[in-house]
């Protein structure tokens, strides 16, 4: 038995590339039936741009400290330490042009150029906060009953004024002293200076809102403490204070 004829025609037949009707496998692609790549990539990227920026907009909000107000510790503490390091960089200057000993020279460059660090520290804290870097009203309010802790003797008060602070007879005194006296009013008056300035340094590490403050009072704590026992060291070894203070 054969096969019959089939019923296959010409329009069955396979379009070979080139006749007519068959599909041009080497012309471009219409832009229209292109997919969009690029476009597609392009909004992409944006979209994880803005969602970075976003991110970091809300990250900044929720997370930055808040700018310490005119009358926290903080800033009371940035105003009123720069004054109490201002004397003691004054007090350095005079012994440095009074005496030629070396150990004393030493010490009074080494809280010289410590503490004018630390004033313009402070000061450009004052500056980002955009507060003054002076404040009306009596001294050392900072550390009246901040919390459950306050600053004077009772726990309760301020101190009614800046605590180690030299008066102005024993600053002349220092002005017009020369070698070995010089060297002993200096370290009789910087002892109580820097007792003074921890006192003002341990509330602020303690009750300061902003951790830098609060890092920085926490390393005058222990700097002048250390310095304190070097102090009275020194003077110790020069005969000790000068009658009248």
């Amino acid at each position: 038995m054969t096969d019959g004829p089939t019923d296959r025609t010409d329009d069955d037949a396979p379009l070979v590339p080139g006749e007519a009707g068959a599909p041009d496998l080497g012309a471009p692609v219409p832009p229209a039936a292109r997919r969009p790549v690029v476009p597609v990539v392009a909004a992409l990227v944006l979209t994880g741009v803005v969602g970075l920026l976003l991110g970091a907009l809300l990250a900044g909000v929720v997370l930055r400290p808040a700018t310490p107000a005119g009358t926290s510790v903080d800033a009371g503490f940035a105003r009123e330490m720069q004054v109490h390091h201002g004397q003691a960089v004054q007090m350095a200057v005079l012994v440095r042009d009074r005496t030629d000993d070396d150990a004393v020279r030493t010490l009074a460059l080494d809280i010289l150029l410590t503490q004018q660090n630390q004033q313009g520290q402070m000061a450009g804290w004052l500056q980002v906060w955009g507060l003054p870097q002076t404040a009306a009203g009596p001294p050392m309010q900072w550390m009246a009953d901040h919390g459950t802790h306050g600053g004077g003797p009772d726990g309760t008060a301020a101190p009614a004024q800046m605590p180690g602070l030299v008066t102005p007879e024993q600053m002349r005194r220092l002005e017009e002293a020369e070698g070995r006296e010089a060297e002993r009013l200096f370290l009789a008056l910087m002892i109580p200076h820097h007792e003074g300035g921890v006192e003002m340094a341990q509330y602020a590490a303690r009750e300061a809102g902003t951790p830098a403050v609060r890092r920085l009072a926490a390393s005058i704590v222990a700097a002048q403490e250390a310095e304190i026992l070097l102090l009275e060291e020194m003077l110790a070894g020069r005969g000790g204070a000068p009658a009248g203070l």
